[in-house]
């Protein structure tokens, strides 16, 4: 069950190192003159932060002290969501329209003039202009409310009209309360961007981390880039470039290693001091210290995002950096894997790249053939890897402390309760399964209701009772991701059809009780129904909990940040499930925006999020480096 706590913030140890996210604060408006100002003068002061609503302020004032400015931006979302309905509905209509009224009549609030001109609002074109106005008119129309949308956008440089107007239209397909609640978030994320402005507390390190993913997006399959999305599978000439540039991006932060291994694995190495060597000291690097490892995989999924594992190789990177700028090193090696292939899009080898360091690279595997033929063991061969070397790379546990892993949450609870981070009690076990129906195909129009042999409707009763089955249980999830009928026509019966089954629990009892009452259930329909079946088992993966002192540690990290701790299960896997099989392991989650999306190319994270993450690791760093 999903669980918030907070608890009051260590302070840091001495000679730890700390993130630079923002220059100083200004002596005019620090953190600490917030926490000393009256009720009236901290509501003074934070004045545009939510346009018109001086009310939020004055109401977080009795909040104080903040510990952070994550704790301030908390605290300020915490009062609207706890004013109601009127209150939220007020708020969102003291928002100006996009190009609306106000701007042209030059009585915007200064927030929102910036705002509207760095996302060249002020400059819109006839045709540009008429089509803003018409989405406004249309959105405030069915919703009651002006359409509100953070323009400058992710990284707080601001979105182009193009992707504006794209915003508008998708939106307006949203349900009315869905969509209120995305305009609130909206606005807490303009607050947020208002409030770093007037702190002068930019997101330096979460602005890297963001533009790595940016420039790393460039590379893409053939086939995909030509139609804008991204898409880089195992062994491509893309996935080959981005493994390249990784690796490049690694020796630039300082790494003393950088390699990339026999699957494809991209490997960088922080060397440690000597065990037992007193903090702060520098001895010179050792790399026979044992080991932190972490990491996350670069292959994507087709027409995918660009964060979905790649956040969790380039936010360590950050970490790296930031050690090697600073001179220190740590009482343990730092190893940061940027897994080749985690997605098994190309080939059905699903976490090839974690699972060939945990030596359970399968030699079968490269017998198998993409969808021209091309098995894995020639794209291997073509990209120089070398097969003989394989059993080599597999990891000694004796080695390393443990794996932790980040990861954007690719779901949409930190993104409904407007947490920017949460910390992973378990992976969910899974399951899954591919199979076909066999009925008979007939005339659609001469073949009575009760002499037909269906293929189609046996798979679609199977896929509802999946869904029945699957939402009787708590943390029980269920999908029949695939329907296809081979050659299917209008009038035909369908005589085929092609189907998936993929069941995650975060146990392996709950899955596997679900698995079984599935496959009865398909045995049964396909016997009443006078059809046959077959399936195949495709994968299985054991339920991953966190180990206990590593959670605690991600747990303590983000409370260092000044946030409350939100404890929540993953429905998706990762590479850590993997290395789970050899050493322990725990994750910490990062918000994604657009309801937590993934698996999409709307998969998005803003870099003040991603600066909260690289903070969070170097917290963890620091506080692993004290237990010493």
């Amino acid at each position: 069950m999903s669980q918030i706590s907070t608890t009051d913030i260590p302070t840091p140890a001495p000679n730890t190192v700390t993130t630079t996210s923002a220059p100083a604060l200004s002596p005019a408006l620090s953190m600490a003159r917030l926490n000393a100002a009256s009720q009236d003068e901290f509501t003074a002061l934070l004045a545009g932060t939510y346009e018109h609503s001086p009310w939020i302020a004055r109401a977080a004032w009795s909040q104080r002290p903040f510990r952070s400015l994550a704790h301030l931006k908390l605290a300020l979302v915490e009062v609207v969501r706890s004013a109601g309905r009127d209150a939220q509905f007020a708020l969102i209509c003291a928002h100006p329209e996009l190009a609306g009224k106000a701007m042209q009549a030059n009585t915007l609030t200064a927030e929102s003039t910036n705002e509207q001109g760095r996302a060249g609002l002020a400059n819109c074109t006839p045709q540009e202009l008429a089509t803003i106005q018409r989405l406004n008119a249309e959105y405030l129309a069915r919703f009651g409310f002006p359409f509100i949308l953070a323009v400058r956008g992710p990284r707080g440089n601001g979105l182009n009209k193009a992707q504006i107007i794209a915003a508008f239209e998708r939106r307006a397909a949203n349900p009315v309360d869905f969509e209120l609640q995305e305009a609130l978030r909206h606005i807490h994320r303009i607050a947020e961007i208002r409030l770093t402005d007037t702190l002068g507390a930019p997101p330096l390190l979460g602005n890297d981390v963001w533009d790595w993913q940016e420039q790393l997006a460039v590379h893409t399959d053939p086939g995909y880039g030509e139609q804008g999305q991204l898409t880089v599978t195992y062994l491509t000439d893309a996935h080959r470039a981005c493994a390249q540039q990784i690796a490049a991006g690694m020796r630039e932060c300082g790494f003393d290693e950088v390699g990339i291994d026999a699957v494809g694995n991209v490997v960088g190495v922080y060397f440690g001091t000597h065990d037992g060597t007193e903090r702060g000291t520098q001895r010179g690097p050792d790399k026979q210290t044992r080991r932190l490892l972490t990491g996350s995989h670069y292959d994507t999924v087709r027409n995918g995002g660009k964060y979905d594992g790649r956040l969790g190789i380039f936010v360590p990177m950050a970490c790296v950096r930031e050690l090697h700028r600073a001179g220190k090193r740590l009482p343990f090696g730092f190893e940061v894997v940027a897994f080749a292939e985690e997605e098994g899009q190309r080939y059905k080898a699903t976490f090839l790249g974690s699972g060939a360091l945990t030596g359970h690279f399968d030699a079968r595997w490269l017998d198998q053939q993409d969808a021209d033929g091309i098995t894995m063991r020639a794209a291997m061969q073509h990209a120089g890897l070398s097969l003989d070397a394989i059993p080599a790379i597999a990891r000694d546990p004796a080695r390393y402390l443990g794996f932790v892993e980040v990861h954007i949450e690719q779901g949409p609870v930190l993104n409904e309760i407007d947490l920017p981070l949460g910390v992973v009690t378990s992976i969910n076990g899974s399951v899954r399964y591919v199979g076909e129906i066999i009925g008979m195909a007939s005339h659609a129009g001469t073949t009575p209701m009760d002499r037909r042999r269906d293929a189609a409707t046996a798979a679609a009763e199977l896929a509802l009772y999946v869904e029945q089955r699957a939402a009787a249980v708590p943390n029980l999830v269920g999908t029949v991701g695939m329907l296809a009928v081979p050659n299917g026509s209008i009038n035909v019966v369908p005589g085929r059809c092609q189907f998936s089954i993929d069941i995650r629990a975060t146990t392996n009892e709950v899955r596997d009780a679900c698995a079984t009452d599935v496959l009865a259930k398909l045995t049964e329909i396909c016997t009443r129904r006078g059809v046959s079946h077959r399936i195949e088992e495709t994968m299985r993966a054991a339920a991953a909990p966190s180990a206990p002192q590593w959670q605690a540690r991600w747990e303590r990290a983000v409370e260092t940040t000044g946030l409350p701790v939100f404890r929540m299960p993953s429905g998706a896997g990762h590479d850590a499930m993997k290395l789970h099989e050899i050493m322990p392991q725990a994750m910490l989650f990062v918000r994604g925006e657009n309801a937590g999306i993934s698996h999409n190319p709307l998969e998005s994270s803003t870099s003040h999020d991603m600066q909260l993450a690289v903070d969070a690791f170097m917290h963890l760093l620091n506080g692993l480096a004290g237990e010493g």
